[in-house]
């Protein structure tokens, strides 16, 4: 099934057609952000508007390398527009790619990551890898809210669709490469394909989902593409 009634037609019959962006459509490469620092109880992120702000590891400078050669090569097709969350390390991850195809990335806040309420500044990576009862509740219920004072999903899942919004409506007829975070990629693939909240939740560092917004449809056409991540995978 595509977005087209038209059918192709060869001579042994009708085939299959692949699907493509319709016209008027916004395609999206939602790449989740390199790996970042390790946290350490005793030496919080800092926080940018209440959001953890860390740098990248070193494995993330080399995630956001190897992003740069997949997307940055002539066969990866045109990129018409770079965007960030403005968070340190999406910045960070775009900009090989910002550098090699000329391109001065921009800035939607809207896509930040959700807030995490009293587990910011990296507290969250430890209170999941001790499994704690709230933890375990999150992944239960499949709502981050359960953290107190974190952000609502309703409210998360709102911020998004706006933001999204704002960029399909600048950048009809164009394709987007828009570095993000994983709750952010599991949120809109999951608003995409009216899924479980948490069913998109656990894209890698680094890796490429594919979303395109055509008005008031959204099509998932790929996720958590992690192929230029392999060893020797495009090569410089």
């Amino acid at each position: 099934m595509t977005t087209s009634d038209e059918s192709r037609r060869d001579a042994d019959g009708y085939r299959q057609n692949r699907f493509f962006v319709p016209p008027g459509a916004t395609e999206l490469l939602l790449i989740r952000h390199g790996e970042s620092q390790k946290s350490f109880p005793a030496e919080p992120f800092p926080l940018r508007d209440g959001h953890s702000d860390p740098e990248l590891a070193p494995i993330g400078r080399d995630q956001a390398l190897r992003v740069a050669a997949r997307l940055g090569r002539p066969a990866a097709g045109h990129l018409d527009a770079i965007y960030t969350s403005g968070l340190r390390r999406t910045e960070q991850t775009a900009a090989p790619l910002a550098a090699r195809l000329g391109l001065t990335p921009q800035l939607e806040p809207g896509l930040r990551e959700v807030r995490l309420g009293i587990w910011e500044a990296g507290l969250f990576r430890k209170m999941v890898a001790e499994q704690h009862p709230i933890a375990r509740q999150m992944w239960q219920e499949e709502r981050w809210d359960v953290i107190p004072g974190a952000e609502p999903t309703e409210e998360f899942a709102a911020r998004l669709g706006a933001a999204i919004g704002r960029l399909a409506g600048a950048h009809p007829d164009q394709r987007l490469a828009v570095f993000v975070h994983g709750g952010v990629i599991g949120q809109l693939l999951a608003m995409a394909s009216r899924s479980r909240p948490f069913a998109f939740v656990g894209a890698d560092n680094g890796s490429i989902s594919r979303l395109v917004v055509h008005g008031e449809q959204w099509f998932v056409s790929g996720f958590n593409d992690t192929a230029h991540l392999d060893p020797g995978a495009y090569p410089e």
